[in-house]
């Protein structure tokens, strides 16, 4: 009997392309991959470890998923992922369901773990995290057929203090250009229209390979390939955002201004303390050059609260800060200790219920700046990625160049008739919190 293979994945974009490549190579082999659970023979969980509340919510999935083997069909359950990079030994020893373990580079051996799982030979591959994306894998794309994401590089070489990604991931080595556009040009001949090219640190992309910053080159590359209409850009490291780059964005009509930029905190103080690149000023300098370079941007970024040592007057100055910036798109997460992590010794850690009224507190005054920066596409044209159909209020919504999948807004369309995956002129009649509404131009 064909083994039926079901790959669950946890956490980042990242992640996802491992699972896609993992079911590329399952497919391969010629196990037939199943989107139900309880049809599954074999299951892969890839993890996420990053944060306690990821680590958790991977060993929760873990244990709902063995239980299918009492009440489903599961022969064999295999973990993979940053989870099983940093606790290989923990997992085997303390949850005996598990049948098998990959770490995040060794996932490209899948169907050798499978096979050995289903032999019950508990096989354990966790070495040290080099996978090698240069290698022209199989892969099954599964987000919408007209978006994907594409990894530009692995591994991370920032020693920022509280992260624990190089410890799962690896350094920081980059593909080629001529791999990541062979990929691309495959995906743009499978329909795919949006291209978010991701990487823990896509700012430094080329400096191991070529020995200088090559994303501006890989952008111009990538926009290039037919069938390709928006490049997206994420994680953009503010240490190396060169004036190549921000040229680059402003003059490209395919690259998305759309800039995804982790700052982390305003204030020098915390800054040293994560042992992040630059300063305050350097932070203000660069947005400045950026929003005139670029006067239709959308600024993301990610800001932690809580982090050891930061005062009331250190979040009283981030609230400032957030209220001035008006960054367009804003995530913000609680300070969690991550064990190996220089972070964890550090002194005066921040209570949890003080860290939780911070996030709450940051994410009201970005509710108003939100909606504040919405109303600036009032009565303006913009392009729509049209994504779904609801026929209850004959309506489509899509997003805009200005929102990345999943993670921002969206835009809701009357009077129009457009088909999924295409790219639809709106002009925008009502700004919300965080979405927007228009009306379809023929």
């Amino acid at each position: 009997m064909t083994e039926r293979v079901k790959v669950v994945t946890l956490g980042c974009e990242k992640n996802l392309v491992d699972s896609e490549i993992m079911s590329g190579l399952i497919h391969e082999r010629g196990f037939r991959l199943v989107e139900e659970l309880d049809e599954a023979t074999v299951i892969i969980v890839n993890t996420c470890g990053f944060i306690d509340a990821a680590k958790e919510e991977s060993v929760n999935t873990i244990l709902e998923m063995a239980d299918l083997k009492e009440t489903g069909r599961l022969k064999a359950l295999i973990v993979s992922g940053c989870l099983t990079q940093r606790y290989k030994q923990q997992l085997m020893e303390e949850m005996p369901e598990i049948d098998g373990i990959v770490g995040t580079g060794d996932f490209h051996n899948i169907n050798d773990i499978v096979d050995e799982a289903l032999r019950g030979k508990k096989p354990i591959r966790v070495g040290n995290p080099v996978f090698n994306y240069e290698q022209q894998l199989p892969r099954m794309v599964t987000t919408p057929r007209y978006t994907a994401y594409v990894k530009i590089a692995e591994g991370c070489d920032n020693a920022c203090t509280f992260c624990s990604i190089p410890m799962m991931r690896g350094s920081f080595r980059s593909r080629s250009i001529e791999s990541i556009l062979a990929e691309v040009k495959g995906l743009a001949s499978q329909g795919v229209k949006e291209v978010s090219l991701i990487a823990q640190d896509s700012t430094n992309y080329g400096t191991d390979l070529y020995d200088r910053f090559m994303l501006p080159e890989l952008l111009n590359q990538v926009s290039q390939v037919e069938g390709i209409e928006w490049v997206r850009l994420h994680y953009a490291y503010p240490g190396f955002f060169t004036d190549e780059l921000i040229e680059t964005i402003a003059s490209n009509p395919k690259i998305c201004k759309y800039i995804d930029m982790p700052l982390q905190h305003s204030e020098d103080t915390i800054l040293k303390r994560m042992r992040r690149p630059g300063r305050q000023r350097d932070t203000r300098e660069l947005v400045a050059k950026i929003r005139t370079a670029i006067p239709d941007v959308a600024l993301r970024t990610s800001l932690i609260v809580g982090f050891p040592g930061e005062t009331e007057e250190d979040f009283e100055r981030l609230c400032e800060f957030v209220k001035e910036i008006k960054f367009d798109r804003l995530g913000v997460f609680a300070y969690s200790s991550e064990e190996d992590t220089p972070a964890v010794r550090l002194p005066n850690h921040v209570p949890d219920d003080v860290k939780e009224w911070r996030v709450n507190t940051l994410m009201e005054i970005q509710r108003i700046v939100s909606r504040d920066n919405g109303s600036k596409f009032i009565g303006k044209e913009i392009d729509v990625l049209v994504e779904r159909y609801d026929g209850r209020s004959d309506i489509y919504i899509g997003r805009s160049m200005y929102d990345a999948p999943e993670i921002d807004g969206e835009v809701f369309i009357s009077n129009c008739r457009a088909e999924i995956g295409t790219i639809q002129k709106v002009r925008v009649t009502h700004a919300y919190e965080f979405d927007l509404s228009g009306e379809g131009i023929a």
